[in-house]
């Protein structure tokens, strides 16, 4: 590396190849700079002196490197631009830039309460991504009337987890605790984890905090039929306390990943119980449009080049099957076994009293004078007697 202070630059012939080349330019190529190190370490050294015989053979073959630097470079920059100019190419041949024309409008809400759907779920998202200023401004800006019970949990949710951050168990050691009938009804290990956690704190302060630790090792009582292994583990590190736990078989108790794992078991456990989803609906309803877009995008041109309409008229059912994983699904779903179609919240799957379910157009249709016949067995019954199923 040549430093640019170090180069004489009163002539302008230097000044001039200089700038050709940038060598001050902290990307130019290595080659380059080193050529022009060369140019002018040479200049300087002919400059005020006649040019012998030697200077001049120097001279020339310094030029003719740099005509050969040159259009290498060139011929570099030719290769790399006509590259590039290919990508803008295959963007425009691989995108459909106009993808509203995808599903008809008859399909979906009117657009004042699409308008107001997608402000409220942005609205969530930022809550639950602890943009609290955001959301309120989003919430001035469009007026949204939003009650303290919705934000409620997500400013409590976020309190607590950015308190994790900073490795503080306090609260959301508290919030175990108030809510720990609740978690143990999910089967929720938090509790556990935190007081494991806290333990630990205590192990990585040294021999100092072993009576400390040991005091505290009370809180396992509770967790020890289902933690039995974790707690002897946790209970073994205290041999290697005095000799110090970094050196011991026990170092993987001090590794900072704990903190990471107990915020994803927080954010995952207080979801359920809040009834949140660990991400938020914006989120899932992004990564589910990348996928099932381009299929759609296929089956809008398929319905176009065949002149076919009306294929999506339903904004519960989409016209064709995408498979969006395992992640995306929430709950089962039902489809009626008489008229065959999938049951939505305005047509629910009917349990019968004989067991049979059928879709609740189904079960209107087959009413024959105040009587149900189940299509199944030979059952009547009072078509009142169905009992709505929920999946």
């Amino acid at each position: 590396m040549y430093e640019s202070s170090s180069f004489p630059t009163s002539s302008p012939i230097l000044v001039f190849t200089c700038f050709v080349f940038g060598y001050s330019h902290p990307s130019r190529s290595r080659p380059s700079r080193h050529l022009l190190f060369v140019f002018v370490r040479t200049h300087s050294a002919v400059q005020g002196t006649p040019l012998s015989a030697t200077l001049s053979l120097v001279m020339s073959q310094c030029c003719r490197k740099i005509k050969d630097t040159v259009q290498k470079l060139a011929s570099d920059h030719k290769d790399i631009h006509s590259s590039v100019s290919r990508v803008g190419k295959a963007i425009d041949r691989n995108f459909d830039s106009e993808i509203c024309g995808v599903v008809s409008d008859a399909v979906w809400d009117s657009r004042e309460k699409q308008q107001q759907t997608l402000q409220m779920a942005i609205l969530e998202h930022l809550y639950q991504q602890g943009m609290l200023s955001v959301a309120e401004e989003l919430c001035q800006e469009s007026t949204l009337n939003v009650d303290l019970d919705f934000k409620q949990p997500f400013l409590e949710l976020n309190r607590i987890l950015e308190a994790l951050h900073e490795q503080d168990l306090g609260p959301a050691l508290e919030w175990a605790v108030s809510h720990r009938q609740r978690l143990l009804e999910l089967n929720s290990s938090l509790e556990f984890k935190l007081h494991r956690l806290q333990f630990i704190r205590l192990l990585a302060g040294g021999p100092e905090k072993q009576l400390e630790a040991l005091s505290y090792a009370r809180h396992f009582q509770p967790f020890a039929h289902v933690h039995q292994r974790e707690i002897q583990v946790m209970m073994g590190s205290l041999v290697y306390l005095q000799l110090g736990l970094e050196k011991s078989p026990y170092c993987h108790l001090l590794d900072n990943s704990h903190w990471a794992e107990i915020c994803e078991t927080f954010t995952r456990d207080a979801c359920s119980l809040l009834g949140l989803s660990v991400e938020s609906p914006l989120s899932v309803s992004f990564a589910s449009g990348c996928v099932a877009l381009p299929v759609l995008m296929n089956i809008k041109a398929v319905m176009e080049q065949r002149q076919c309409s009306g294929v999506w008229s339903h904004k519960d059912e989409l016209p064709i099957e995408i498979e969006l994983g395992m992640k995306c699904w929430y709950h089962s779903v039902f489809a009626c076994p008489i008229l065959r179609q999938q049951t939505s919240d305005s047509n629910p799957p009917i349990k019968l009293i004989c067991g049979h379910v059928i879709s609740r157009d189904a079960l209107n249709k087959l009413i024959n004078g105040g009587k149900l016949k189940c299509p199944y067995c030979p059952m009547e019954q009072n078509p009142a007697d169905g009992k709505r199923i929920i999946f």
